[in-house]
């Protein structure tokens, strides 16, 4: 049964610049990792506060940490690794305590509030969520 439902969410995706994507659109509720945390630069303290969010976040989901090449490299990365959601840690982050959420089957970004991303992501990952949207 596994091996259906990961043959079918593995997709190639052609982009509007002409590039493609590869992702894993596995169902949030099944994924893995549930999200990634990624600070914009590895500097100006932005590893710090994603590592506190991931601090916060691990207790309740499978969350990984990536500091590794350009942002857009690493939501690639986890596009093809199935993260439903990568959060990004940025200078705005030190002045107002918002990060930027990304959706991986849609790619929209959304600012939201750090002691916000929890519920968001528990409602996204929720079996019940999961089953509704089905119907």
């Amino acid at each position: 049964m596994f091996l259906a439902v990961f043959s079918n969410a593995l997709v190639e995706e052609e982009l509007d610049n002409n590039t493609t994507r590869t992702v894993l659109k596995l169902p949030a509720v099944l994924a893995p990792v549930k999200a990634a945390v990624l600070p914009l630069v590895k500097k100006d303290g932005l590893p710090e506060i994603a590592r506190q969010i991931i601090d916060d976040l691990k207790w309740d989901f499978s969350v990984d940490y990536d500091e590794k090449d350009a942002v857009g490299r690493r939501y690639r990365r986890q596009d093809a690794n199935g993260t439903p959601f990568c959060i990004t840690v940025d200078h705005d982050t030190l002045e107002d305590n918002t990060v930027t959420i990304r959706h991986r089957d849609t790619m929209e970004q959304q600012r939201v509030k750090i002691e916000d991303l929890k519920a968001i992501i528990k409602k996204e990952v929720d079996v019940k969520h999961w089953l509704q949207k089905m119907k």
